[in-house]
This record gives structure tokens, sequence and C-alpha cells, in this order.
């Protein structure tokens, strides 16, 4: 009784059992075992034995099972250290940055003066006065401006920053160095404003003892104060402007890069950027005011036709065909049947600026399918030379308004791509014989001039409503005029009678029943008349001495390109 007792008090010790024969036996056999077994425990049946519970059986398989987890759970705990510690020492270093920042804001005395301003939404109106990049003279030496213009680039050297600030074709050298007015983190930011980003600058004009010769304005520099983005520019550009811009064949010379046409015209936007770009369509645009101020003072006036028509006004199958409802309609060639009506109607001289449509498949530096027409009607007298006379007039005040008005633009042009100033008579040279275009070639060097009339083209090669030679059937009252020995105006006397026109209509095999209108228009009397229509792309590249008509094409349009 009082040794059951002692077993049932919970604080003694359990007593010690005797071994058992198995236990004994496995004992034995684990220390005696072979020699592959001298490292190893007692089987997990004897330990259990021992425990006093049901033995289990393991076998070789969850052995290995609980060794591999015991490893994978192992190399899980030092991953999670791992992280831990990465994570830890993360968290320290934004700490650390954050309380340098806060820091330098702290120190910093220019923090209001630069940075990227707010989105404009149109939220206020200031009363600031932006000064234009090219009126910066030395006249306007050591006074305080405002300028809004592109980074063009920007070096940094070190406690100062120099940017070039860009406006369309003009260009200025600014400079921020840390002093009263700028800070050194101040200088960072200016350095770290992507290429092309709008900026806000304000900034003291300074002369400066040396001419800047990379700068349009090239006696002035600005001290900047204050610069704030307007609009961030994406840091990769799809090219570089300065790259855009190098002279044709300087880039292969040095091995400096140069921009393909694909490229420019893939990219045209940044291409238009540039100084040459910007300086061919100011150009392009002074062509069109000239031409409008000259006839518009010789009496004509300005007129808008339709581009969607029912028949093709030139005949022939190089016509855009589009869908019209119900039916077919037609891209317009030229506007001349419509300006011709408009001489039925007594407008007497017309003129209009538009655009022209070809469906030619040619891929040449001087075909586009679409590009921009300047066309001439008028009515005339006794014969067509006076409208021969009329035009090739208007021609010699257009080139002699480009050469005196627009001629920032031609030096500029002329840098990336040099040509020999264009050349032109008064009066303008006519040569009257087919004979003489074999001459086309050598009239430069035998008449010293780049723009001349060649007269009486054959009769089957001009369109139906052109009027045929009264003394040579296969010949016509046309002509074409030509500048630099490329054609850019093709004219002729117009047929005004309604009974001839028909007949060449049906010649050209042209549907009479689409044309009825414009035919019908001549059976009330209609003046003696002519006219031609100028390329607008030609006329620029011709006089700027350019190579291909897609450098004169603001967004071209030819048999590969539909875009941008």
């Amino acid at each position: 009784g009082a040794q059951e007792e002692e077993d049932d008090d919970d604080d003694a010790p359990p007593a010690r059992r005797p071994l058992s024969a198995t236990t004994l036996c496995a004992v034995s056999s684990w220390r005696r075992g072979p020699a592959d077994t001298l490292d190893k425990k007692p089987p997990l049946t004897s330990r259990r034995a021992h425990a006093g519970t049901k033995p289990v059986d393991m076998t070789k398989e969850d052995a290995q099972g609980s060794t591999a987890e015991e490893a994978q759970s192992k190399k899980g705990l030092k991953k999670q250290l791992k992280e831990a510690e990465k994570a830890a020492k993360k968290a320290e270093k934004q700490a650390k940055l954050a309380a340098e920042q806060q820091g330098t804001e702290e120190d910093d005395f220019a923090k209001d003066q630069y940075g990227n301003a707010a989105m404009v939404q149109s939220q206020q109106k200031l009363d600031r006065e932006l000064v234009r990049i090219q009126d910066l003279t030395p006249e306007k030496a050591d006074k305080l401006i405002w300028l809004r213009a592109r980074v063009h680039t920007s070096r940094a050297k070190g406690k100062q920053c120099f940017l070039v600030l860009r406006q369309q074709q003009f260009n200025v050298q600014a400079l921020v160095a840390v002093g009263d007015r700028a800070s050194k983190q101040m200088v960072k930011f200016a350095a770290n404003i992507n290429k092309e980003s709008i900026v806000d600058v304000e900034a003291v004009v300074r002369k400066v003892d040396q001419k800047i010769e990379s700068c349009t304005q090239q006696e002035v520099e600005l001290h900047v104060e204050k610069i704030f983005v307007i609009s961030q520019a994406e840091g990769r550009l799809p090219l570089q402007l300065e790259d855009a811009v190098r002279p044709e064949g300087e880039g292969d010379e040095d091995g400096r890069a140069t921009v393909n046409q694909d490229t420019r015209l893939d990219n045209r936007v940044i291409d238009l950027r540039t100084t040459t770009s910007q300086a061919i369509f100011r150009l392009q645009s002074g062509v069109c005011l000239l031409f409008r101020e000259t006839l518009t003072g010789k009496g004509f006036v300005e007129i808008q036709t339709p581009k969607i028509i029912s028949a093709a006004s030139e005949g022939g199958a190089n016509v855009f065909t589009v869908s019209y409802f119900k039916t077919s309609a037609y891209l317009a060639q030229s506007p001349q049947l419509y300006k011709q009506m408009c001489i039925c109607a007594d407008f007497d001289k017309v003129f209009c600026v538009g655009p022209v449509f070809r469906a030619e498949d040619s891929n040449t530096h001087r075909h586009l399918t679409e590009f921009v027409g300047l066309d001439i009607e008028m009515a005339f007298n006794y014969h067509y030379h006076e409208v021969i006379d009329s035009i090739t007039d208007t021609m010699v005040q257009i080139f002699k308004g480009l050469r005196d008005r627009f001629q920032t633009e031609i030096q500029m042009v002329n840098k990336q791509y040099p040509s020999e100033p264009f050349k032109f008579l008064e009066p303008t040279l006519r040569l009257d014989t087919p004979n003489e275009k074999l001459l086309g070639r050598l009239v430069k060097e035998k008449y010293d001039t780049d723009f001349y009339v060649l007269d009486k083209y054959p009769l089957s090669v001009r369109p139906f409503y052109t009027m045929p030679d009264p003394s040579n059937p296969k010949y016509s009252n046309s002509y074409d005029m030509f500048m630099r020995g490329e054609e850019i105006l093709s004219g002729a006397q117009r047929v005004h009678d309604a009974q001839l026109l028909t007949e060449r209509a049906i010649h050209h095999e042209i549907d009479l029943e689409k044309i009825k209108a414009y035919i019908d228009s001549f059976r009330f009397g209609a003046p003696p008349h002519g006219g031609g229509g100028i390329g607008l792309e030609r006329v620029c590249m011709l006089y700027l001495g350019l190579h291909n008509i897609r450098q004169t094409s603001m967004f071209p349009r030819d048999p590969k390109r539909l875009t941008p």
C-alpha cells in the first residue's frame, strides 16, 4: 500500500523501470553494429519503446523526407532573415535620405526660385511680359526679363550650369551659377532638366566679351535667377536635334551621327523643331504671302474651289476615287474647271491656294500624291502671252520678296544645305521653239538664269481643255515654267468654245455627262482666258536648292507614306 501511495504522488520522481530484453538487444546491436552504422542514433522504434509508447515503423523514404523538410526549413529561415536585414537597411537608407532632404530644403535659400510648375490649366492671368529670344540684343543689357523657351542643351560644370534656350530658329546661352540668387540645389535642378522641356526663366541680360558662335544671339547671355519647368519632355528623344541639323557630309567625316529621311519623317514633330525646318516653312509661308500680295495688287480675286468632284478634272487615270454615299466621286487633280467657270462668271482674274491630289505611283525626289497648288486664271485680250507675262512677273515679285524679306531664313537653310543664290532675269527668258527645249540643261550656262519659260508643247501631252495652236494643230498654246531646270508650273490658253471643248473631251474619252455643268458654262459667252498651276513645295525646294520635295512638305504624302 505504501508503494502505491508513492506512485500516486505527483511530486515524486518517476521510478525507473527495468529495461526490457528487446531494448537491451537493440542498444547492444547499435553499439556493436557494422562500420556504416557507427554514428547513427538508435532506431526510432527503440526510443519510442523506451518511452513506453507504441512502436512506429519509419521507412527509408520517410527519413529522407524528414531530412529534406528540415533543410528546406533552414533555407527558408535564412532567406527570411536576409530579406528582413535588407528591408531594415533600405528603411534606414530612406530615413537617412529623408533627413538629408529635409536638411537640404531647410538650407536651400533658393527653393522657391525653381522647380516644376503646376500644369497650366488657365488657373490665373499673370501680368508678365515674355520677351522673344530674337529680341535679346545688347540694348537690353542689365535688364531683368522673363521668357519661355525650350531647353536645347545643358552642361553642368562645377558650381554652374550652361543652358542653351531655344525659340523656333533662335537661341541664346543662359547661365545658372551658385551665388546670391541661385543655390547649388538650383544649379543641380537646372542641369537635370531634360532636353526639349519648356521652361519659364527670369534672368538678367548681360553683354559678353567674346561672341557666342554657337547661338543666334551672339552678343548677350542670360544670368538666370528663376527657372520653372512648364512642360517636361521625356528623357529619351527619338532623334537629337544637333544630329538633325548637321551639314551633309560633315557627320561622315568625323563619325558623328546624322539623321536619315525616314527617321525625320517618322518623327516629324521633332524634326520640324530644327532651325533648318523652321526656316524652310517660314520661307514657304512667305511664298504664299507674296503670291497673295502680288496678285491682289494686280486686281485678282482669291477663290475657294471644291476638292470632291464628279469627274477627273485633268482626265487620265491618275485620280483618287472616293466613296460618296451611293456613288463614287474624285479628289480634285486641280481647281481647273472651277477657275474657268469663275472667268465665265465675269470674275476676270482669280487665284486660289489649296490641296491638289495626284494618284501617280511615282517615288521620285519631286513627286507627291498631295501637294499645295498655287493656281491662277485670267481673261486676256488678244494673245495668251499676256497671261504668261502676268504669271512670270508674279514669280519675279515672289523671288524679289524672298531675297529681300527672308534672307535670315535663306542663310539658315544654307548652313545645312549650301546652294548657289537663285538667279532670275527681268523680263523672264522665254524659249519659243520646240528645238530650244533641248537647251533646257544649258540655259543657266547660256543665259545665267534659274527661271525661264518653255512655250508650245505638243497637243497630245496636254489636257483636253488646252487650246490647239492655230498654225500647227499638232502643237498647243501651252507653256511650262522652270526653276533650276525643273518644272514648277504648267499652263495654257483654255478652250472657251463649247463645241470645240466637247470635241476635245470626246477625243480624250471623257464622260460628257459628268462634265456637263462645266461645258454648259461656255454656252452663254466666255472670254478668251488662260492660266496655270504652280506647285508650292517645288518652288520652295528649287529656290533653296534642296534635293528632295519631302523637305518642303510639312507632312508629305507619297505612294509609300500616309503618316504622320
